[in-house]
């Protein structure tokens, strides 16, 4: 070792398995005096949890099992339940392909149907005495409705749907969809559909509602212009407003980020710029027909 430099003890290390640290105990004491093996004491925390609604953690589940005449520490509890996948919603994250969270904060979009935003509302339906939600698409660089979808309750599978016939509406390419971590969103059925379809999904990060802006603002559009003016005799009676009103929205509500001009207004004079210049050999007919914005 001597012409190596390196120490006696450096030398002859050999990394050991497992854990540093002493080796946790195997058994665990009850106040009678009795030791249990871990592996039943596993077993009472899994039938704790097996309880109908229940959804305990290892604090609870500790509190349950002192109850039981256990004597043992929190942090014993935390450590058999993390080995044995028992934390609450532990397993929920880990699921499937790991989601993409937003890089930047602010959209920059250069054209129509580059970026949308997705998200869904809570409609207090009068008539019902209960919320409907209400989930919406717009375009990030127009600011237009693209659709959108009010039910009493939406899963994963409406979703789907509303996507499936906004991609079939229209012409759709290397696009990228923003929404919250909505469990309808996160979904892996739906993450796994937008993948098929070539759609990039970002998801915002958790309590950071500023990084979907857009959609945000037109909720609060929505707030202060529809609900806090209208009360809902129905789900259809809501229907029928919020199909009227996004309707004005898009062909005349103006928005000062636009010019003072609506979405569509606003789309319009984006396909008059983006229009093919003539030439003198070929002559072309001009018209307002916009290929990116164009239905199938």
């Amino acid at each position: 070792m001597n012409w190596s430099g390196v120490p006696r003890s450096s030398f002859y290390y050999k990394r050991g398995d497992g854990l540093r640290g002493r080796k946790p105990s195997e058994m665990t004491v009850t106040s009678d005096g009795k030791l249990i093996d871990n592996t039943a004491l596993v077993k009472d925390v899994e039938s704790i949890l097996q309880q109908e609604f229940c959804c305990y953690g290892y604090k609870n589940v500790w509190d349950e099992l002192k109850q039981k005449g256990y004597i043992i520490n929190h942090k014993k509890v935390y450590r058999l339940m993390k080995i044995h996948n028992l934390l609450f919603n532990r397993r929920i994250g880990s699921i499937g392909v790991p989601r993409q969270f937003v890089r930047f904060r602010k959209i920059r979009a250069e054209k129509p149907l580059e970026h949308l935003c997705m998200d869904i509302k809570y409609i207090h339906i009068h008539g019902a005495q209960r919320n409907a939600l209400l989930l919406t698409v717009i375009d990030a660089y127009s600011r237009k409705v693209l659709t959108h979808m009010l039910r009493f309750n939406i899963k994963k599978g409406d979703v789907i749907v509303l996507l499936s016939l906004l991609l079939m509406e229209y012409r759709i390419e290397n696009i990228t969809l923003r929404n919250d971590n909505g469990s309808q969103f996160i979904a892996g059925v739906v993450r796994q559909f937008l993948k098929e379809k070539g759609v990039n999904q970002e998801f915002t990060h958790v309590a950071t509602p500023e990084e979907n802006a857009y959609i945000e603002a037109l909720h609060s559009n929505v707030q202060r212009e529809v609900v806090e003016r209208y009360e809902f005799e129905s789900i259809y009676h809501a229907q029928m407003i919020f199909n009227r009103y996004y309707e004005w929205y898009n062909n005349h509500r103006k928005h000062g980020s636009l010019g003072r001009k609506s979405p569509e207004q606003f789309l319009l004079q984006y396909g008059q710029k983006n229009q093919p210049c003539k030439t003198e050999k070929i002559p072309e007919i001009v018209s307002n027909f916009n290929p990116v914005l164009s239905k199938n």
